[in-house]
């Protein structure tokens, strides 16, 4: 008695993943996320940086090294994306390189907004570039949250048998 196997595959390819650009992924949540804090970023330093009557130099040039250190780290994170060169360069884990860097800017732009609100001295432009350092500070959270729920997310607790 002979038997006979028929193996049928199926190779579905969508459109939105061939092309130069990946235009899904400016309207994901990833892609918003870093939109509005390369926006509340640059607000933040732009408001420092054209202030006048600074009341403590060192402590804004701080703030504006750190803004606009992590504006550019963002916008470059965004355009990698965009243009999928982290495909280019699959030996680096992006997903864990994304989580540290927001953890680290969390943490110094936090540091930074809370030295610019106390040393603003009631100057409004300084209060203000304070206040979107907090914005700030909080999308990157919710950026670490997002990229640790990627990174970490459910994995299975017990093995099949």
């Amino acid at each position: 008695m002979s038997h006979t196997v028929v193996t049928t595959t199926t190779t579905t390819r969508s459109s939105s993943g061939e092309g130069f650009l990946n235009l899904g992924y400016t309207r994901s949540v990833q892609g918003l996320l870093k939109i509005a804090q390369v926006v509340a970023l640059l607000i933040a330093f732009l408001c420092v940086h054209c202030a006048r009557g600074w009341t403590d130099y060192s402590a804004f040039r701080y703030f504006e090294v750190v803004t606009l250190w992590f504006l550019i780290a963002f916008l470059i994170f965004y355009l990698m994306y965009v243009f999928r060169l982290q495909s280019k360069i699959p030996c680096i884990n992006w997903t864990m390189t994304e989580l540290l860097h927001y953890g680290v800017g969390t943490i110094l732009v936090f540091i930074a907004s809370i030295v610019a609100a106390v040393k603003s001295g009631g100057v409004s432009e300084l209060e203000a570039g304070s206040a979107f350092g907090f914005i700030a500070t909080f999308l990157l959270a919710v950026s670490i949250w997002t990229s640790y729920k990627v990174t970490c997310g459910s994995q299975p607790t017990s093995a099949s048998v």
